[in-house]
């Protein structure tokens, strides 16, 4: 059976979109988009929704993930040398953990959310982002901070935990930096991709 040729290209751009393999060239934002039809889609609709810029979901995700969808923390060992469990219940593109994603799915109403799916994982994280904003002042547009809160959780942020591990001040910097470098990139394609977006059927 011959199918249209317009049928054909949603059902590529869709299996484009849903699929977990990371996109070939992370660290450029209009790179990504290009690679991932429907992201672009799904990251917008996250900043519409919390106010949380698209360079800031990206820029956690890379740090937690490298877009890899079914990412998982490394297994514990016992004795050192006995795989034994996982180190964390942290999962997905948000490497969120149980506790915190019930909290998200109880909070949002997001019932049928799924970790490895892009589209709950950018949702996820522009709203966590979002209440480290209410709960804590600190700016939607501030990566450096608010990887902090991300990574320490708002009680951890507001303790100033993050004082005690030098190597994660370290990293909260990369993510600033890497969160600039996609908002830099983000503004050669962005009106392109506006108005693809505006052409998506969904």
């Amino acid at each position: 059976m011959r199918y249209p040729l317009f049928v054909v290209v949603l059902l590529t751009m869709l299996l484009t979109g849903c699929s977990s393999d990371p996109p070939q060239n992370i660290t450029d934002s209009c790179d990504i988009f290009a690679d991932k039809s429907g992201w672009y889609r799904d990251a917008k609709r996250a900043a519409d929704r919390w106010g949380t810029p698209i360079h800031v979901q990206l820029a956690i995700i890379y740090q937690e993930s490298k877009f890899v969808g079914d990412a998982k923390p490394p297994r514990d060992h016992f004795l050192w040398v006995i795989p034994w469990g996982r180190i964390s219940s942290a999962y997905g593109y948000a490497q969120a953990k149980d506790s915190t994603w019930d909290w998200y799915v109880d909070k949002t109403g997001n019932r049928g959310a799924d970790r490895d799916d892009f589209e709950d994982a950018v949702d996820f994280i522009a709203w966590y982002v979002h209440m480290s904003n209410r709960m804590l002042g600190i700016s939607k547009w501030d990566a450096y901070s608010q990887y902090l809160a991300y990574h320490e959780g708002q009680g951890g942020y507001r303790s100033k935990s993050y004082n005690g591990k030098p190597w994660l001040i370290k990293v909260a910097k990369k993510v600033s930096a890497r969160a600039s470098s996609y908002h830099t990139q983000l503004a050669r394609c962005e009106d392109t991709l506006d108005e693809g977006w505006s052409l998506w059927p969904f």
